[in-house]
């Protein structure tokens, strides 16, 4: 019997099943999300740390809530701070930013509880305003950590958007399917990972970068959406969400060069179509700079202030500060330049202050100088060559330098020399030209899957770096006594760690560790003006710290030093004439020269006045002395400041005594004991 033979069928070409990836563009991004929240969840129960005092808890308009809204508005964005006009215009141009304190001024309003005076009452500002104490404790979910957790939120949400919007990029260039997811999720994954974004989303004020940068590419995103769907209310939306942006930090402007490159990089339009898909961003900023303007007036960039602190391109040459010239001024810049590429490509040592002299003045005979002056070249070079051919890796680079161009002191000085905050909106453009890169050296070869494995390993070790880095962020006095450490020659981190020593180590519970405290506090402020000659917080620390030492004379000098530099100095002002009291009480008590104390409590009312205990301690230094007639005196403008205190009118009684008027004696001793009727017991105790 003849075998039959099996006839092969073809299926359908509906039953065709073609293999389909895992992963889809939403549940990348929701493991960007995830990632990046996990990543910066031991953030949650932090302090305020660095500049959050401006903009939160020592803010007059912030800690009014949504009163105080109007007055962030209105005003230069530190002017809250300062709390009087002319004050705020620290940097070049003033800032206005008013859309991360409007919100922290809600979530004061939501969670912060009234601020208390001394007898429980709540306080009220002129107008009737309750004022909320955002520093304490108050609630079970406190007014902290409800803006770590905001920030920790708006930054996974930006994780979620970037793989959108990477993803719809390369889509719309014609990539195909797996390319492009590919791509969108490295880069989304590299920049929720890397560790130089700890700055901006473990302090509580790098929302305004947060908000920048979630504003910048959400409206980029909405707008590749109007130009896809031709929808354009989504045009409208995106340049709303580019205004916001704006309103958060002006760095947002940039992406007035990024959209068009986006659409030419991206899309197959035409000139004309980008330019009308770019005019919504165009009138969102002529809006922004419109009530800009009118807030702060026209000095975008100005003269730079003559203070070290706020303007890093001065050097202290014979007495007195000076500029740098062009060369030293370019190559320190392209220093810093080169030393953020270093931070993408090698996180490590991390730090938040560059303030001088952290990087040091610079010229273009150093190597570090020209390597970057080279590399910045050779990436200008490569991305003008690749324009033509519309090269992803162009895009990134252009990218990175239009977002870096506003705060890399070329064109707009920023007050210091750098700041890893600086590059949060930049290092997009490295985390996509890092991911177009392994993708073309990656892809299809017999390797791939090794460079899947090594970049998984390199996202975890990243990662772990942030996680730990976050720690430090714990409070000020973490953060600063970790990173002088790292830089050792700022000043300002020098001065803050000395100043959080001090402050410290009076604290009950460093009594056992506070002349070591202070001594070790002492140290990092002399450095502090060793590196900045004049700088006057420095000097009124160092005035602060001996006096807690009780070294007088020095606490005298350097308080005296801060006034020559600054005689309106007011702060330096009020603790010279405290140290003066201080001085006076110890040279009277402890050592027993009634002359010395009688010079220096002498010198203490000249400064301050009709101050009670300067008065009755000048009354008890004559009083011992035998001069009573002094004596008397000054116990009788003790007494008239505190009328109904008992221990004032029985001194005021014990001075007529001695000067011979008992009758008028008795007077006051009765009217003591009116008040205080144990009084000459208490009395005797003391003497025995």
């Amino acid at each position: 019997m003849a075998k039959s033979k099996r006839t092969k069928t073809k299926a359908a070409p509906s039953e065709v099943k073609t293999p389909t990836s895992p992963f889809t563009v939403g549940k990348l991004a929701w493991l960007a999300f995830v990632i990046g929240f996990a990543v910066y969840a031991n953030t949650f129960f932090h302090d305020y740390t660095l500049d959050d005092a401006i903009v939160i808890y020592d803010n007059e308009f912030t800690t009014k809530g949504l009163a105080g809204i109007p007055g962030l508005l209105k005003y230069d964005t530190f002017r809250g701070f300062f709390k009087e006009a002319g004050k705020e215009k620290l940097v070049s141009g003033g800032r206005y930013r008013p859309l991360t304190p409007v919100m922290f001024a809600l979530e004061v309003q939501l969670f912060a509880p009234e601020k208390k005076d001394a007898s429980g009452k709540t306080v009220r500002d002129k107008a009737g305003n309750t004022i909320f104490d955002p520093y304490q404790d108050g609630r079970p979910a406190t007014v902290k950590v409800v803006g770590h957790l905001v920030n920790v939120l708006l930054f996974g949400l930006t994780g979620w958007l970037l793989v959108h919007l990477i993803y719809l990029l390369f889509r719309e260039a014609g990539s195909a399917e797996r390319t492009a997811l590919w791509i969108a999720a490295a880069t989304g994954l590299l920049y929720m990972v890397h560790p130089v974004h700890t700055e901006v989303v473990a302090n509580i004020k790098g929302r305004d970068e947060i908000v920048t940068m979630l504003g910048s590419i959400a409206a980029l995103y909405f707008s590749l959406r109007a130009y896809r769907e031709q929808k354009p209310l989504l045009s409208a939306l995106a340049g709303l969400i580019f205004f916001l942006g704006l309103m958060a930090k002006e760095n947002a402007i940039t992406f007035l060069a990024v959209v068009p490159l986006a659409y030419y990089f991206f899309t197959k339009a035409k000139t004309s179509s980008i330019v009308i898909q770019t005019l919504p961003f165009i009138i969102a900023a002529a809006i922004f700079l419109a009530i800009r303007t009118s807030i702060l007036g026209w000095d975008f960039g100005g003269d730079p202030p003559r203070e070290l602190m706020n303007n890093p391109f001065l050097k202290f040459v014979d007495g007195q500060w000076v500029d740098f010239s062009a060369g030293e001024r370019f190559a320190t810049i392209f220093y810093t330049l080169g030393k953020y590429l270093q931070l993408m490509v090698f996180p490590h040592p991390l730090c938040h202050d560059y303030y001088p002299r952290a990087v040091d003045i610079m010229s273009f005979g150093d190597w570090q100088v020209i390597l970057s002056l080279f590399i910045y070249v050779g990436m200008g070079v490569y991305a003008l060559l690749g324009m033509k051919k519309k090269d992803p890796v162009s895009f990134g680079i252009l990218y990175y330098l239009a977002t870096l161009s506003i705060v890399s002191n070329i064109f707009f000085p920023i007050g210091t020399n750098m700041g890893e905050r600086f590059i949060y909106m930049p290092s997009l453009g490295f985390a996509l030209v890092v991911a177009v890169l392994l993708w073309r050296w990656g892809k299809d070869r017999w390797y791939s899957r090794g460079f899947v494995l090594a970049g998984a390993l390199v996202l975890l070790l990243l990662a772990g770096k942030s996680v730990v880095r976050n720690t430090v962020w714990k409070d000020n006095f973490t953060l600063f006594t970790h990173d002088v450490k790292i830089q050792p020659r700022s000043a300002k981190l020098q001065t803050a760690a000395g100043g959080d020593l001090v402050t410290h180590a009076i604290k009950p519970e460093n009594t056992a560790r506070k002349q070591q405290m202070l001594e070790e506090g002492v140290a990092h402020l002399l450095e502090a003006v060793k590196i900045h000659p004049t700088y006057k917080n420095a000097y009124l620390l160092l005035g602060n710290a001996f006096n807690y030492l009780q070294r007088y004379e020095e606490s005298i000098q350097y308080y005296q030093q801060a006034l020559a530099i600054d005689p309106n100095y007011a702060e330096a002002r009020n603790n010279l004439a405290i140290t003066y009291a201080n001085a006076g009480r110890y040279y009277g008590e402890q050592k027993g020269d009634l002359n010395k104390a009688i010079e220096y409590l002498l010198k203490a009312n000249e400064m301050k006045p009709n101050t009670y205990e300067t008065l009755r301690l000048l009354g008890v230094a004559y009083g011992i002395g035998g001069r009573v007639n002094e004596a008397l005196e000054y116990f009788k403008q003790a007494a008239a400041l505190q009328p109904n205190d008992p221990d004032a009118l029985y001194n005021l009684g014990t001075a007529y005594f001695n000067a011979g008027q008992p009758e008028e004696a008795e007077k006051y001793f009765q009217q003591a004991r009116a008040i205080k009727p144990d009084i000459d017991q208490e009395r005797k105790q003391q003497r025995n």
